[in-house]
């Protein structure tokens, strides 16, 4: 605590930049309460190892003569964690196998970007050893307990990521995501789990479990927060090979909320949830999807869940043999029993199967995306289940199966995921959802998640400290560097059938409003129907039209331009504010005949569809 300060020290971003900016804590003070915090509340198993105060400490200290010489560091004092599948330069990376452990000459390249911005690191956390598994237990050091029942799993594979958070021990640890080990930790202990795009983050300097599948995943107290800090750490990194060129300009943050957001659930059949307390929590997450203005539906999973068992199921496995192979040949005793069965598992399959699982994959691949198509988002429980310890150890293999019913396919079909908290059940254990969307739809993912969040949750992790509002979102229609803004008002609307169109390319909801009143609609003579804009002369009579504004990068912005038809094209929009942006028009040789329809009393394109039969 600091100066007058009643309740408990939070970690999270705001209030850290607040104190520092105020002048009410330095990153000393911060870094002191901290390993206070520890002292007095010890917690066995969450790090394997840690930074000594001391060299803590010093990284702070460091921190103040780099802003005092006007270093940029929007990170400035922030402490986190790391994995300890993930390289932090003088540190042990041990991958929970002591047999394994090397120190590391450099650190991971997200670890060294977070450096950088001023990020303090702590230690390195426990895992379910060569981040095999999503239950936590699986580890040759002390299980991390989970901070709201001693009986129940933390959830992993990144389980010491997820309890310090949790246990505000740190503003956000960094795990890693394969099959869902960066989702069922925070649902486990009620905070966020970010698993960006594949390729946004650089998996340089992370031991793989599955290389081809594995994402740098970010666990945090707030939605914000996470994407923040994915947002520093983006960046091409060619040492990658599956790094995205678009990684450069990733931003995952929160934004306004589209209306008319189409959101799918698992219909009957796919939508298993074991426990009635986590059913009622998963209710209030529809109702406060339906208060925020969302269409909801459902949508089988069954092709998702076919995609789901390639991963243990079938040769995929056999590339988590990439780091631990020499070791299971050596020293097989070395191995956790369970992780070392799971690996020698692996060694049966050939390269005949694996070319088959490929044409499988890409198969049902096909099948997935044509399903989402219509759908801005997918909703589901993070988990079906919340087990104890005692059930895991007493069914090892079908606990943790269970446990990726809801993940286990996100990477195979390179999706991206947010794992939000959404409240206490009835018992007080955490319950959580997960956001699933297609690639480089994590801002969507973020804006739908922090909403949500802001309705369902109480408090940050286990602190007891409340969760802050959310802040209101003022639009602003200029756009980021890279970037352009497009003005929509028909058919790319939110809600409509070729938003998608947007959203696939990963545009960024700005803002809805109208046109000046220099304009008419019409619905042109095409099947199906598309809405023509056009601006009146002047001295004739106009009206304002509903629109949307959206934000693409010029990448995008080029790629989606390049697909409009004539008689439509882009121009500049005049918006009833009088600001401009590029948008919509249509030729007005298009609208001159009969088989155009002026719709403009109806006031937008909305209006016409809802009015015809």
């Amino acid at each position: 605590m600091f100066g007058g300060m009643s309740a408990p020290l939070s970690l999270d971003l705001d209030t850290l930049e607040r104190l520092y900016r105020t002048g009410e804590a330095t990153p000393l003070d911060v870094i002191d309460a901290i390993y206070a915090r520890l002292a007095s509340q010890p917690a066995p198993g969450v790090f394997i190892s840690q930074v000594p105060h001391a060299s803590a400490r010093a990284q702070a200290s460091a921190l103040l003569e780099r802003r005092a010489a006007g270093d940029h560091l929007p990170l400035y004092g922030v402490p986190f964690a790391v994995k300890d599948n993930i390289d932090v330069a003088g540190l042990e990376t041990t991958a929970a196998c002591p047999a394994f452990a090397y120190r590391a000459e450099q650190s991971a390249h997200v670890v060294e970007r977070l450096l950088d911005a001023g990020a303090i690191v702590i230690g390195k956390t426990n895992l379910d050893q060569f981040a095999t598994g999503l239950v936590g237990v699986r580890t040759p050091y002390p299980v991390p307990e989970n901070p709201f029942s001693a009986e129940h799993v933390p959830g992993g594979s990144s389980s010491g990521s997820g309890v310090a958070v949790a246990r505000g021990l740190v503003s956000f640890a960094l795990g890693t995501d394969t099959a869902g080990s960066g989702r069922v930790p925070a649902a486990f202990n009620n905070v966020v789990g970010l698993k960006p795009t594949r390729g946004m983050l650089s998996a340089h300097g992370v031991v793989p479990a599955c290389r081809a599948l594995d994402c740098v995943s970010v666990f945090a107290l707030t939605v914000r927060d996470a994407a923040r800090v994915a947002q520093l750490m983006a960046a091409y990194d060619a040492r990658d090979p599956y790094a995205r060129p678009e990684a450069d300009g990733f931003d995952p943050r929160p934004g306004r909320l589209p209306p008319e957001l189409r959101v799918a659930i698992p219909d009957a059949e796919h939508l298993v949830i074991q426990e009635p307390a986590a059913r009622m929590a998963f209710e209030r997450a529809l109702q406060a999807l339906a208060a925020l203005g969302c269409k909801r539906g459902a949508l089988s999973l069954a092709p998702f869940a076919q995609t789901a068992q390639l991963l243990y199921q079938g040769p995929f496995v056999a590339e988590r043999l990439e780091a631990s192979r020499a070791l299971l040949q050596r020293e097989p005793e070395a191995v956790h029993p369970v992780v070392r069965g799971i690996l020698q598992r692996a060694l049966a399959y050939d390269a005949l199967a694996a070319y088959g699982a490929q044409a499988e994959l890409a198969r049902l691949r096909r099948q997935c995306h044509a399903a989402l198509r219509g759908w801005d988002v997918l909703l589901v429980p993070s988990t079906s289940l919340f087990p104890r310890v005692a059930e895991v150890l007493a069914d090892p293999l079908g606990v943790n199966s269970e446990l990726g019913r809801y993940t286990n396919f996100v990477n195979l079909l390179d999706l991206c995921a947010l794992a939000v908290p959404a409240g206490l059940r009835a018992d007080g254990l955490p319950f959580g959802i997960t956001l699933i969307g297609r690639a480089g739809q994590d801002a969507l993912l973020a804006s739908l998640g922090a909403a949500l969040h802001a309705r369902l949750g109480t408090s940050l992790g286990a602190t007891g400290v409340p969760l802050p509002a959310l802040p209101e979102l003022a639009p602003s229609l200029r756009a980021r560097s890279g970037c352009a803004l497009l003005a929509v008002v028909g058919a790319h609307l939110s809600g409509q059938p070729l938003n998608r169109e947007l959203t696939e390319l990963g545009a960024r909801f700005v803002a809805a409003g109208h046109t000046s009143d220099a304009y008419r609609l019409y619905a042109l003579s095409t099947t199906p129907p598309k809405p023509g804009l056009v601006r009146v002369a002047s001295g004739q009579r106009g009206r304002a039209i509903e629109l949307e504004v959206w934000e693409l990068t010029h990448e995008a912005f080029g790629a989606f331009v390049s697909r409009i038809p004539a008689p439509l094209g882009i121009g500049s929009v005049e918006l009833a504010s009088g600001e401009r942006v590029p948008g919509f028009l249509c030729e007005a040789a298009a609208v001159s005949g009969a088989d155009a329809r002026d719709i403009s009393e109806l006031g937008g394109w909305r209006a016409y569809v809802r009015a015809s039969p």
